[in-house]
């Protein structure tokens, strides 16, 4: 039943997006950016951490789980300070940024730009 919640949450994330896109003049970044605030926001409140306890990584891998785990660690880090609370949501999703640079560095490596 995980995957069948991952899927139906993590797809109705993307189908948000599209729907976002297709039918408003924002662009691309915009909704980027407008889901990474979405997942602060609702985590901030307490809303996304049951689409997670669901739906697992159908809910923390599109971008609103990216602010979801910046919230999250920022929240956390609150607890100990000023500066863990500043430094703690980059943190929680350290391992996403570093993914995200490797695997555009490899690709860059890979493709040839036109």
């Amino acid at each position: 039943m995980g995957y069948l919640y991952a899927f139906i949450i993590g797809g109705g994330i993307c189908v948000v997006g599209q729907i976002l896109m297709d039918t408003t003049n924002l662009t691309t970044p915009r909704v980027l950016v407008i889901f990474v605030i979405a997942g602060i926001v609702l985590q901030a409140f307490g809303l996304y951490q049951p689409l997670v306890d669901i739906a697992g990584a159908g809910a923390r891998v599109p971008l609103p789980g990216f602010g979801y785990n910046l919230a999250k660690g920022a929240m956390e880090g609150a607890s100990e300070g000023l500066l863990e609370a500043v430094t703690g949501g980059l943190k929680a999703a350290a391992g996403g940024i570093s993914v995200a640079i490797v695997w555009g560095y490899i690709v860059a490596l890979i493709m040839n730009p036109k």
